[in-house]
């Protein structure tokens, strides 16, 4: 699970590419000008940052300039863009930018080079398995049994499973479940967070006498084996 910022102002585009990588398993915030992009990128850790160039109140050219000036090069940035001419790679890249797509794009390919750069920070999804008790998650193959049963999980009941998992043992509030399951730009007030827990509730400890996922009354949920 990586946490990845989005930069980009064209709203369809910016939901498409959300979209898809939730559903891989990584946390997406999204900012859709270069100034906001900025303000987070420098107040929050990311592991890689997707950049548009053309974009309102600061381009990606200039962003990128300022990021590299204040944070250094430790998180890598990937271009996104219309230009795509060899002297507009060339300028992205010499202002600090680590890759460079040029729209029109497949999802695919984005996914692919996003990949690349994660495996370079040790961050790839290489078959990891999460398990406790008789439960096991595989990120890769996203299976997940219960004494090798598999049991089927939508994208977002997966994706809580496995943030549930890759913290057992430890009490998570709804907030922190909000923000690195279903985004900051969420509604915090909503009952979403119960909801989805009641989910897997049923999926994954209904019929087995051993409870995996409890409630700590006033603080919020852990994953553990009593």
């Amino acid at each position: 699970m990586a946490n990845i910022l989005v930069i980009e102002d064209e709203v369809n585009v910016s939901s498409f590419i959300r979209q898809g990588l939730q559903e891989e398993g990584h946390i997406v915030d999204i900012a859709y000008d270069g100034a906001i992009g900025l303000s987070l990128a420098c107040s929050t850790l990311y592991d890689v940052i997707v950049l548009d160039v053309i974009l309102p109140h600061m381009n990606g050219l200039e962003f990128c300039k300022r990021f590299r000036e204040s944070q250094g090069f430790s998180v890598p940035i990937l271009m996104l863009t219309a230009l795509g001419s060899t002297e507009d790679i060339v300028k992205g890249l010499q202002t600090g930018a680590d890759d460079y797509l040029v729209k029109p794009f497949a999802f695919k390919e984005l996914f692919a080079r996003i990949n690349v750069i994660l495996r370079r920070k040790g961050l790839g999804y290489s078959n990891k398995l999460y398990e406790i008790a008789d439960l096991v998650l595989n990120t890769e193959t996203k299976i997940v049994t219960r004494s090798g049963v598999k049991i089927p999980l939508t994208s977002k009941e997966f994706r809580l499973l496995e943030f549930l998992l890759s913290n057992a043992n430890r009490v998570l509030s709804r907030t922190s479940i909000l923000e690195n399951v279903w985004g900051t730009n969420f509604e915090m007030n909503t009952n979403v967070v119960e909801v989805y827990i009641n989910f897997l509730r049923n999926k994954v400890d209904k019929g087995f006498s051993v409870k995996l996922i409890h409630t700590v009354i006033g603080m919020g949920y852990v994953l553990r084996e009593e």
